[in-house]
């Protein structure tokens, strides 16, 4: 049996005396959509940030496609097929539209042009050719999340990681983000969600984690929790 393309194991991070992650474990297989669900302040943030490296972990191990990433800076990750979209959009205000989607090209350069990788944007995001030499910090929120989502099809990741990809966003925007993401999952990307919207994030995943004040407490298919009114209501504040 292969390696899962994600596997973390007793995970720990603190933040001074505060400890945010408390023996964090869990798998994504190549191909699986994981959702990370759980209140705030519960670590999922802190979860995605451990995972690429943006945060030193205390204790515990983190395997990207079988190899211990300990170490391994964060832009090699990249490199190496684990792109992060992090809460708040994740681009750069400073710069134009082309250059945050250059910047994700050269990261991890594909056998496509970079041309032909911003024809694939603008075919599914035909607002980002329009905006392309406007400095991405004036775009509008909603802009600035595809943009931020488009980095993943100029950078085709093998491993995608993304935070609150609805936060912000007007209810048509969120259903605009969640079918790129469907996109993504067809195509066969390993996607590890956390996200505020619980019932639609549940009917997107194969399976979720649920974190509570840094520990996991529950796991399970997304069709099952997103039946299990215990669940929903006692750790996800949903009714």
């Amino acid at each position: 049996m292969s390696d899962p393309q994600l596997a973390v194991s007793d995970l720990h991070v603190a933040y001074g005396p505060i400890k945010a992650l408390r023996g964090v474990s869990l798998h994504a297989d190549a191909g699986e959509t994981i959702a990370v669900l759980g209140a705030n302040g519960s670590g999922k943030t802190t979860l995605l940030r451990a995972i690429s490296n943006m945060l030193a972990r205390q204790q515990g191990r983190v395997r990207v496609n079988g190899a211990d990433t300990a170490g391994v800076p964060a832009h090699k990750l990249v490199r190496d097929g684990l792109l992060h979209v992090p809460e708040g959009r994740g681009t750069i205000g400073r710069l134009t539209v082309r250059e945050n989607l250059r910047l994700a090209y050269d990261l991890r350069p594909t056998d496509q042009s970079f041309e032909a990788a911003l024809e694939r944007v603008f075919a599914r995001f035909p607002r980002m050719g329009e905006r392309i030499s406007q400095c991405a910090g004036h775009l509008s929120g909603g802009e600035q999340q595809m943009l931020s989502l488009a980095r993943a099809i100029v950078n085709r990741p093998r491993l995608l990681l993304v935070d609150e990809p609805s936060l912000g966003l007007s209810p048509a925007m969120v259903d605009e983000a969640f079918a790129v993401l469907r996109e993504f999952q067809a195509s066969g990307m390993t996607i590890l969600i956390v996200e505020q919207n619980v019932r639609k994030t549940l009917r997107f995943a194969n399976r979720a984690y649920i974190l509570r004040q840094g520990l996991l407490v529950a796991s399970g298919s997304g069709a099952h929790l997103l039946h299990d009114p215990g669940i929903l209501s006692h750790y996800l504040g949903a009714s």
